[in-house]
């Protein structure tokens, strides 16, 4: 097989143009600048930045963009609480500083959690009257946001390239998804150098992350060549890749690609949109907000397979071949794919993390009743009902593939 990859310089910092203009190499944080000249330009002279407390300092791209910001005159205030999993009650805080503050465009450092924070921020400021709840249980359909600029710091969500946004309601355990066009990023970062700090458990859950958008983008009902094409060589890439990064967490090369499997992986599910491993998940960290949600897609994806495997076996055998060597049978693709997600050490499975079998009514519910997941669920390649998704999380809780 080619080593096309040894053809490009991972120095090199290109531009990657889907709807958003993406920078995309090492270094390529220094486009801020750039980025914020023509801000300045336009008369964008306030922002508000959205991060998590930690990584958008530690990883130094808060230096480079400070410095940014004000060496073009633009003021700044930073909301600097965003969680993994993003509630609406964390957004309408934040919407409320950036409303007080008058900013007029949104700056997110971070990985999905921050972006997505960052965009439903960017709807509630053009929507000052209404609040992130009402954004998540589509009590009014957005046309217009504050721009966005998304520099991102983990190769998993592709959130900095498409029209998603995902935050979990507390009071109702539910966790929707949001989709419009005036939520893409006008620029997104894509910089391999500020990702070499991931923990091990964090390298590995984005990753399956992108894994799992690209193997729903390729089997749904909406699903083109496109989508199928970007899956093949996003779980090449991962399947190449992230074994040499937990091995190596400063290997640039490693993240570089698999930064650049992200890219394209946000990019397959904004055009063949996302399906059961998603709509399942969801629940499961609304139950719980500090379970991962990468964690949640591997523990998931397995029994997916397996239903999925009659209706898509075709898609299936040509995107998984690069990480599982037998396809021939939905019980060897199940336990291939669970074999291969044990090779990057996440064997885990729901009973594992706490979930029983007194919860599978309650998630199952919760994946039919949840805002926006019937959408995901109508676009599988098998009919969804209750009674298959409960044996998905039933599946789930020890082994589907035993």
């Amino acid at each position: 097989m080619s080593n096309w990859e040894n053809d490009l310089n991972i120095n090199d910092v290109m531009e990657i143009r889907t709807r958003t203009c993406v920078y995309f190499g090492c270094g390529a944080i220094q486009k801020i600048n750039d980025i914020a000249k023509i801000y300045s330009e336009r008369g964008i002279d306030k922002v508000i930045v959205m991060s998590g407390r930690n990584a958008y300092k530690s990883t130094g791209a808060w230096s480079v963009v400070e410095k940014a910001l004000q060496e073009n005159n633009i003021g700044y205030i930073n909301y600097d609480k965003v969680t993994p999993n993003p509630t609406t009650d964390a957004i309408d805080e934040a919407a409320k500083m950036a409303i007080e503050f008058g900013a007029k465009a949104v700056i997110t450092i971070g990985g999905g959690s921050p972006t997505d924070a960052g965009k439903s921020v960017a709807i509630l400021l053009k929507y000052p009257n209404e609040t992130g709840s009402n954004l998540y249980t589509f009590k009014f359909a957005p046309t217009e946001a504050a721009p966005i600029v998304a520099i991102n710091l983990t190769h998993g969500t592709g959130s900095e390239t498409n029209r998603f946004a995902v935050a979990t309601i507390l009071d109702k355990n539910y966790k929707p998804a949001i989709a419009y066009d005036c939520i893409y990023p006008e620029y997104a970062i894509d910089d391999p150098d500020l990702m070499t700090g991931l923990s091990p458990k964090q390298t590995r859950y984005v990753s399956i992350d992108a894994v799992n958008h690209v193997v729903e983008a390729a089997t749904s009902t909406v699903a083109s060549p496109y989508s199928v094409t970007l899956a093949r060589q996003v779980i090449e890439l991962v399947g190449k890749y992230l074994p040499k990064a937990i091995q190596d967490p400063a290997d640039r090369e490693a993240r570089y690609y698999l930064c650049y499997a992200a890219l394209m992986g946000g990019v397959a599910f904004d055009n063949g949109l996302l399906h059961y491993t998603h709509a399942l998940e969801h629940p499961l960290s609304a139950i719980k907000p500090d379970f991962s949600h990468g964690l949640g897609l591997a523990i998931l994806l397995p029994a997916v397979i397996k239903n999925i495997y009659a209706a898509k076996a075709e898609t299936l055998k040509y995107i998984l071949e690069p990480i599982v060597k037998d396809l021939s049978t939905a019980d060897k693709a199940t336990k291939g794919v669970y074999e291969w997600l044990k090779s990057v050490d996440v064997p885990n499975k729901l009973s594992d993390e706490g979930f029983s079998e007194s919860d599978v009514k309650k998630l199952t519910e919760l994946a039919f009743t949840t805002p926006s997941l019937d959408g995901l669920l109508g676009i599988a390649p098998t009919k969804a009902t209750k009674e298959s998704v409960s044996a998905i999380y039933k599946e789930s809780l020890y082994s589907c593939c035993l």
